[in-house]
């Protein structure tokens, strides 16, 4: 993708902690000549010193039938986003709008049903571990883990990372100051997240 320079991020653990954090991610491949995507959680794992993206598809989404072997695989992560006005500058200019995104590019391979129990069991754990008697994996009945037949689960290995963090690196601090001001007095959530993050690349 296309990325200024003050706004590329190079910093692979940041780039890492940025997809495990915000990994509800868009995945995008080609049916023949016509691009498919599916919004998917994903788990993010190192092996030997290689990233992996994983998840699983419904078996009615045809999507999965373009990932075994697929070397051309994009994968998007976005964070918080948001509109900044102009008028929140110490001097005229235009507004924009300020972002977080990765676009993470590999080669795909289908998981056999072992595989996929284990992927399965990570995402669960990930979310339903702090819950009582959460719904991990190893907490379901046999019946509830026959639904596994409905679903394919991919793995992507991860070739290259691109990383845009559009945080108003161009700005003066009084600028950057009044920005994060504003975001905040909004009072919108996704507005205090792109605050915090604009501080945080301070």
């Amino acid at each position: 993708m296309y990325i200024p320079k003050y706004y590329e991020m190079k910093d692979y653990e940041n780039i890492k902690d940025f997809i495990t954090a915000n990994n509800f991610a868009t995945i995008v491949t080609n049916h023949g000549s016509t691009p498919t995507a599916s919004h998917l959680p994903l788990n993010i794992e190192e092996r030997d010193d290689s990233l992996y993206l994983s998840g699983h598809f419904a078996k009615a989404n045809k999507q999965w039938q373009t990932i075994d072997g697929n070397d051309k695989i994009l994968i998007i992560f976005s964070g918080a986003h948001g509109y900044i006005s102009s008028t929140w500058y110490e001097t005229e200019d235009v507004p924009t709008w300020d972002y977080q995104s990765v676009h993470a590019y590999g080669t795909g391979q289908l998981l056999n049903e072992e595989q996929l129990k284990k992927e399965l069991s990570m995402l669960l754990n990930r979310y339903e571990s702090n819950h009582l008697n959460g719904a991990t994996w190893e907490n379901l009945s046999e019946k509830t883990k026959q639904q596994i037949k409905g679903i394919i689960g991919f793995k992507v290995k991860v070739d290259k990372l691109e990383a845009a963090y559009k945080l108003s690196q161009n700005r003066s601090q009084n600028d950057k100051e009044n920005i994060m001001k504003e975001l905040k007095q909004t009072e919108k959530p996704l507005n205090s997240l792109l605050a915090d993050a604009i501080k945080n690349q301070q």
